[in-house]
């Protein structure tokens, strides 16, 4: 593919933060395979998962660890989204959006119940979107600052009414945002639910489990599987282990360094898959000397990305803001090839031929990408000084206060371009052209037009050297032949696990 080649993607999803990353190249079969033996309805699947919830209110909570698990499988929005990010009506059967972009009209599909037995009506989504609306506690409720009503003409019709078109809208209904819960519903979220998904909640063994039951009144078609353990096992080496001693059906976010252990045994098919996963250095635009934009592009011109990817072991190389997932893509490799000469005349334009810089970083995040960029920096004139930090202290001295000159930190939410549009933003990038294309691809209406709308932004940013984007991280996923249909691309953001089927040994 050229550099100017651009591939747009229409829509895209919600994700929470995550904290854990990886990936590397496979020659694994296709993730949907089939698996050789005949599908028990009876099995059980257990999947290893690295990050645990802290509770299981997935109203009150952010994180990736809650919509991985909870989103699709327990609870259900209106709409969804695939693993490619594309919208899909979910409990609802279809949706008309109208021409100005203001009215969305949804229709109920028939028969569903919560887990409890009550049977869903429109009353349910009207109270569970007017509560996102007006209560700033519940996660979403920024992302609906523009509706104006949510009104249910009869039980199996909602209409959605918003103040001004926004682009992102259905978007944002396949998150946390739009899941739907029974109207006065008194269920502890924490601990226990009460939601519409295929699987209902069994047990929460902290530290340990989550386990899910097939819900036998589901609405739609039949869990593949009785049963979902999934087993938190926060330490890599030793999900590879439990893999290999056969306790899992599925290991998620295998160390790459680990993956050819599990390659070689034979036990398990590898799978590398698509995510929104940003490696973002940050750049503090409003500091010197990084208000220069010859300093900010002299350092994104010292980096060997395909260098670094490779001592990663993780991502696809990405050179803007927007990810392949996201729409507004487009390969943007040009404007900051490798090139560690030119790098050294911009900084001798800049007088700062001894440039002394600190990079911030979680120290969570290990110190691979740190070493590479000390390496890459030193060959250029540039001397960085790491300080690892615990998240907290990241939040406070970077997030909050802005008090950085670099930064490292894993962006996964798809859709957050509009962190260049915001000058308030820890990135002090503060560009108005860029504001302004980003406020016309909200109001724009016809998703393409849109789309093209980000890429110019997003172009924009990337001249401006705002940030360099390391890479756009992968996860590889193993998985035993005897299970089929099993997720690959977003699944740190979620793993719908319905169509999944586990044969007998």
């Amino acid at each position: 593919m050229s550099h100017r080649t651009r591939r747009l993607a229409v829509v895209s999803a919600l994700a929470a933060t995550a904290v854990v990353l990886s990936a590397c190249t496979s020659t694994s079969p296709d993730p949907e395979q089939t698996s050789s033996g005949t599908p028990d309805p009876a099995a059980t699947l257990t999947v290893g998962l690295v990050l645990e919830p802290t509770n299981l209110d997935i109203r009150h909570t952010s994180g990736a660890a809650l919509e991985q698990v909870l989103v699709d499988n327990i609870y259900e929005g209106l709409v969804s989204r695939t693993q490619d990010n594309t919208i899909e009506p979910r409990l609802a059967s279809g949706y008309e959006v109208s021409d100005d972009g203001l009215t969305y009209t949804f229709t109920l599909n028939e028969g569903i119940t919560f887990h409890d037995g009550s049977a869903l009506t429109s009353a349910d989504v009207v109270a569970s979107y007017e509560a996102v609306q007006t209560d700033e506690s519940l996660q979403g409720h920024a992302e609906f600052a523009a509706v104006d009503s949510v009104e249910a003409p009869d039980d199996m019709t909602v209409v959605i009414t918003l103040t001004e078109p926004n682009q992102n809208f259905l978007f944002a209904l396949t998150g946390p945002a739009g899941l739907v819960f029974r109207s006065g519903d008194t269920t502890d979220l924490q601990t226990a639910e009460n939601g519409t998904g295929p699987f209902t909640l069994q047990n929460w063994s902290r530290g340990s489990s989550i386990t899910f039951d097939r819900f036998d009144d589901y609405w739609g078609d039949s869990a593949g599987v009785a049963e979902v353990v999934f087993e938190y096992i926060p330490d890599f080496t030793a999900g590879v282990n439990a893999a290999l001693d056969g306790s899992l059906d599925v290991l998620t976010a295998v160390d790459p360094n680990l993956a050819p252990e599990l390659e070689s045994s034979g036990e398990f098919a590898l799978t590398t898959g698509r995510t929104t996963d940003k490696a973002t250095l940050a750049f503090n635009n409003a500091k010197a000397p990084l208000d220069d934009v010859r300093v900010r592009e002299a350092l994104r011109l010292a980096i060997d990305h395909e260098g670094l990817i490779e001592a990663v072991g993780a991502g696809e190389p990405l050179y803007g803001p927007i990810p392949e997932l996201d729409p507004g893509y487009e390969d943007l490799s040009d404007v900051a090839p490798y090139d560690p000469e030119k790098a050294k005349e911009l900084l001798a334009e800049a007088g700062q031929e001894d440039l002394k810089l600190t990079l911030t970083i979680p120290s969570f995040y290990g110190t691979t990408v740190s070493q590479v960029l000390i390496s890459d920096f030193a060959k250029v004139g540039v001397t960085l000084e790491v300080d690892p930090v615990e998240f907290p202290t990241w939040l406070e001295d970077v997030y909050t206060n802005k008090d950085y000159d670099l930064s490292f930190v894993l962006h996964v939410e798809p859709r957050d371009f509009g962190n260049f549009a915001n000058p308030d933003y820890y990135f002090g990038y503060d560009n108005p052209e860029v504001q302004d294309l980003y406020t016309r691809a909200l109001a724009e209406t016809d998703a393409d037009a849109s789309a093209e709308l980000l890429a110019q932004a997003a172009r924009l940013v990337s001249e401006d050297h705002a940030a360099d984007w390391l890479y756009n991280g992968q996860t590889i996923t193993a998985v035993r032949p005897t299970v089929s249909g099993f997720p690959q691309d977003s699944i740190n953001s979620r793993i719908d696990l319905a169509g999944v089927t586990v044969a007998a040994d």
